[in-house]
């Protein structure tokens, strides 16, 4: 689901600008979750401090992380770039788990992360030439790489169980008030109304906001988030293969190998130790 985001995001931007969408996206979003609010009444954080935390990931997450990503794409960035841009966050989160969450980073997961990287690099090498970013492009790849990187350990470290419509509803809430100002001060705010607009609008609430979010966060509460980050290494490869499959991109035979490492890597950090070994 966060792969295939990329693709409903390029059907999207044809007809609206990035802050636009992104406001528009976070409103719906924060509009149907106040509605369950209203009808369902889940509790509330019971301290500050977790409604701070709660607003610091939503931001993070949400305004600082996709609007790097859509703003990198208006600038000139190409997907290939980006996509092994943002294939850095495992490694970021790698080097800093241990200090910042409490984690064990052993030598399996470090193989796995820098074969996760490996093999990005082999799929975007074979699929797209690599040029040289243009400057914008490549502060709003490495914004967008702080707010995922950022939000996931945060997450990780203070990130307490919340209702999923209470989660939403406050983090959504952020992103808004992060994007909406943008938006009023750099763009026209005009919008062309398709049917590939309110389609990609209409999936990227439900899959990337609502689901895919809300699956990355659960993950990172109940596992290792140097583990979890490494998921990211797929991102890329899937999204080319779902544009492949629906926009009819090319994917060239060595992409698929890049594939293969890519999911080993992946497989080698994520793979749990054996209660035998973890005694040993």
């Amino acid at each position: 689901m966060w792969s295939t985001g990329y693709v409903a995001a390029k059907f999207g931007l044809g007809y609206i600008e990035p802050m636009t969408f992104l406001t528009l996206r976070f409103a719906c979003i924060v509009v149907i979750m106040a509605a369950l609010f209203a009808i369902l009444r889940p509790p509330l954080p019971r301290t500050k401090g977790e409604w701070i935390h709660v607003m610091i990931v939503g931001f993070l997450l949400q305004a600082v992380y996709f609007g790097g990503c859509y703003m990198a794409f208006i600038s000139g960035l190409t997907v290939g770039t980006l996509a092994l841009i943002l294939a850095l966050q495992p490694i970021i989160v790698g080097l800093v788990a241990p200090s910042w969450a409490g984690e064990t980073v052993n030598w399996r997961c470090w193989a796995g992360l820098g074969l996760g990287l490996l093999g990005v690099v082999v799929f975007i090498l074979a699929r797209s030439k690599i040029d040289i970013p243009p400057i914008a492009g490549f502060l709003f790849a490495a914004f967008a790489l702080v707010g995922i990187t950022g939000g996931s350990l945060w997450e990780k470290r203070f990130g307490v169980s919340h209702h999923p419509v209470t989660a939403n509803l406050i983090g959504f809430t952020a992103g808004l008030v992060g994007v909406a100002p943008f938006m009023v001060a750099f763009e026209k705010m005009e919008i062309i109304w398709t049917w590939e607009l309110v389609g990609s609008l209409t999936y990227l609430i439900i899959a990337s906001s609502f689901i895919a979010i809300g699956l990355l966060l659960a993950m990172i509460r109940a596992g290792e988030v140097s583990k979890v980050s490494a998921l990211f290494f797929l991102v890329p490869p899937m999204a080319a293969t779902v544009a492949w499959i629906v926009l009819g991109e090319a994917m060239p035979p060595l992409t698929w190998v890049g594939m293969a490492i890519a999911g080993l890597g992946v497989f080698m950090a994520t793979k749990e130790t054996s209660p035998t070994k973890q005694q040993r």
